[in-house]
């Protein structure tokens, strides 16, 4: 007896992609209108006396001291109508999409009641690396957000770190009452992860000196039956390609040296990278298909599945200078994507060199 169909693909791999897309395009335009503008903290000058001045009784000295000894303190001090915007403004965003996203997907399957589901072996994991470049963009977007209401970095960072898994999870939960699917314990922890790699930095370091970037080149897959198989699982255009071609993706953890060395000479933009990816993939499990009645209607188990590691340079948009707004919104949302560069790739146990690798 043949097994039963395995699906193709997971609603939540693209879908989570394409709002988070949305979502960080929404923030970069509220980012380009008003957080590029001064931020709302501010500068008081207080005084100070030294250890020195308590010891003299003569009150001259200690008023010397406090007329030429200051220093500079940064104050956060959230602004009410800042807050209540960033609110409304992810009530909006994280709302809204979920109810289009429930309408448009969801509604069109049969519910179940709840329950889970295994895909820790679709797509070798692409997908689940997926799910963490998603969490952790969301987190990070939404952390810019808050940073401009005056809340302090640390504040703002758990917030807006959380957030990303938080609204993930909604989705899993949805995903655990549709039939077709089910809640997935590896989607899960791959969406915590992406929260948690970029809530560590920040409360570790006060900055991401270690971005998570995705990148995407279409492949042509050859013969018709090939590109027959492909357009059904992918589809045709270049946009549903690149959210779903898992074939043709690749997410990549970018160090900025000039953040581990500040001392060296390096460009302050310039970044090393490690990137992952895979090939051969024209299933979720494997490279086989059944109708609804199980019988086998593409079989192709010859193409072989394998993993792809790369390493590349790359650039943190973020540390180049400008006075330029809008110019400095386009690198905030560049900084997600990885800068097409050479690179090394390692696959089969061979070394790959191109001259340009998307």
């Amino acid at each position: 007896m043949n097994p039963a169909p395995v699906q193709n693909s997971s609603p939540v791999a693209s879908h989570t992609c394409t709002v988070t897309i949305l979502f960080i395009f929404l923030l970069t335009l509220i980012h380009f209108n008003v957080i590029a503008q001064d931020t709302a903290k501010t500068k008081v000058i207080l005084p100070f006396i030294s250890p020195d001045s308590l010891k003299k009784v003569d009150s001259t000295s200690i008023i010397n001291s406090l007329e030429h000894k200051t220093r500079d303190i940064e104050v956060y001090r959230p602004i009410k109508k800042r807050v209540n915007l960033i609110t409304a403004v992810n009530i909006a965003g994280y709302g809204g999409s979920l109810i289009l996203l429930n309408q448009a997907w969801y509604s069109q399957y049969p519910r179940s009641s709840f329950h889970f589901f295994n895909d820790n072996k679709e797509w070798l994991q692409v997908d689940k690396v997926g799910h963490a470049w998603t969490a952790y963009n969301t987190g990070k977007a939404s952390t810019e957000m808050w940073k401009w209401t005056g809340m302090n970095n640390k504040k703002a960072a758990i917030i807006g770190g959380l957030s990303g898994a938080a609204y993930l999870t909604v989705i899993e939960i949805l995903d655990g009452f549709s039939k077709e699917w089910g809640f997935s314990p590896g989607d899960m922890a791959a969406n915590v992860f992406g929260s948690g790699f970029f809530l560590s930095q920040e409360l570790a370091w006060g900055e991401q000196r270690i971005q998570y970037k995705f990148s995407f080149h279409r492949k042509s897959y050859g013969g018709p039956m090939l590109n027959q198989r492909a357009d059904k699982l992918f589809g045709n255009s270049w946009y549903e390609r690149m959210l779903k071609d898992y074939n043709g993706q690749a997410y990549w953890f970018s160090a900025n040296l000039k953040s581990f060395f500040p001392h060296s000479n390096l460009p302050a933009w310039l970044n090393l990278s490690v990137g992952y990816g895979a090939e051969g993939m024209l299933g979720g499990f494997e490279n086989v298909a059944y109708d609804n009645n199980n019988n086998i209607i593409f079989d192709r188990r010859d193409i072989k599945r394998y993993r792809q590691w790369y390493l590349a340079p790359d650039i943190d948009f973020t540390k180049i200078k400008t006075n330029k707004k809008w110019l400095r919104t386009a690198f905030h949302f560049l900084n997600a994507f990885k800068f097409p560069a050479p690179a090394l790739e390692l696959s089969n146990g061979k070394v790959k060199a191109y001259a340009i690798y998307f």
